[in-house]
């Protein structure tokens, strides 16, 4: 069964809902609407029994999805950068604290909020050309829907700041090697690699797949302070002179020049 929008594609393979980001002319990036249609069926997973997992994945081959819509937010005012922030870490604390698995079908650039939405998943497999990153300092702000929290748990303090600090790229077999992803395989196996995993998954014993996945969710849940602290630095940023520079120098494809302000 499956139905489709102008911005996110829904399958249901058997129990397994399969969502796919659906703006390719955009490299599948995270503006408002897109989140919001992510939230909706997140919810509805929340719910709906028959739902037993979810598939992540972007339309495509070149991106699952390379960052927020940088036109939604450039011109925002501290405060209502820390909203959207905060917006966008609701939306993705729900995927996290689901009890049903959640993969990220990483098929192409998952840069910016598109990490950020991987990592609120409980795993990631990706395709051998994807490629990892939050360039977010290279526009005068930080990540801002989870990234500064989540990464680190993932693959250690001091590589997650390297990642944030210099904006560099991890390809799959980095990603592999740091442990950002499970596994790598071709653009042509990934879902049928994913469904395969949940399938292994889904023949263990309901409540105890809801329970590890609860438990598992214990150590995000009891820092939420943390996250509120992110949102507000996000909104801080967004006031700053670096921040329009930033911004300027991306729509321009030009190196930004920063002066601390």
């Amino acid at each position: 069964m499956s139905e489709s929008s102008s911005i996110l594609e829904v399958r249901n393979e058997s129990g397994i809902l399969i969502l796919t980001l659906n703006r390719p002319e955009k490299l599948n990036a995270l503006n408002r609407a897109v989140l919001h249609a992510i939230d909706a069926q997140i919810e509805l997973a929340y719910t709906d029994a028959s739902i037993r997992a979810i598939i992540i994945t972007g339309s495509g081959t070149k991106a699952f999805a390379a960052g927020a819509d940088i036109s939604e937010f450039s011109a925002l005012q501290p405060h209502e950068a820390q909203l959207l922030s905060q917006e966008g870490q609701l939306i993705f604390q729900k995927i996290d604290k689901l009890t049903k698995p959640v993969i990220a079908a990483v098929n192409g650039f998952a840069l910016g909020g598109g990490f950020e939405l991987t990592l609120a998943c409980h795993i990631r497999i990706a395709s051998d050309n994807a490629k990892f990153g939050l360039p977010e300092a290279t526009l005068g702000l930080l990540p801002g829907y989870g990234g500064t929290q989540r990464l680190p748990m993932v693959i250690g303090k001091g590589r997650a700041i390297e990642m944030m600090l210099t904006a560099d790229q991890a390809d799959a077999a980095k990603a592999l090697a740091w442990g950002i992803v499970n596994a790598v395989t071709t653009q042509e196996e990934l879902i049928p690699t994913c469904i395969s995993l949940l399938n292994k998954m889904l023949s263990k014993a309901p409540t105890s797949i809801q329970e590890v996945l609860r438990c598992a969710h214990l150590a995000i849940e009891t820092g939420g302070t943390s996250f509120n602290e992110e949102a507000k630095s996000f909104g801080r940023c967004a006031g700053t002179q670096d921040f329009k520079e930033g911004v300027e120098a991306f729509f321009g494809k030009r190196k930004a020049t920063f002066t601390g302000k």
